[in-house]
């Protein structure tokens, strides 16, 4: 018979889930609303490879968080972990990069000129 422990593992390992599902649909909602010509600028893999690493990380997370096919609830397996550094890398890597790069007519570093 398992002890409380177990109960507060399920809840803390599910509330990791949720903050990863959260961190990854961040991320692909940024890159959805950055330009494409935004990617290369900034030195960065293109806008599509990217909404495809994001929209798969978002699946798995979700995935995880909802306990698909016994992907969550427990401890973490090899695709939420990816899915968490891809997002981790969009958010601290790419997101500054781009972020000068908004949807837009003239706009300059300093905002609409």
């Amino acid at each position: 018979m398992p002890g409380p422990v177990y109960g507060i593992l399920d809840i803390v390992f599910w509330l990791l889930s949720i903050g990863a599902f959260i961190l990854s649909g961040w991320a692909l909602v940024h890159a959805l609303r950055i330009p494409a010509r935004a990617f290369p600028a900034a030195g960065k893999q293109t806008k599509p490879l990217w909404l495809i690493i994001l929209g798969l990380a978002t699946l798995f997370t979700f995935a995880g968080a909802v306990n698909y096919m016994g992907m969550g609830m427990g401890l973490p397996n090899i695709f939420t972990i990816a899915a968490v550094i891809a997002a981790g890398i969009y958010l601290a890597d790419v997101k500054p990069a781009v972020n000068g790069y908004r949807s837009g007519g003239n706009q300059g570093p300093y905002g609409p000129w």
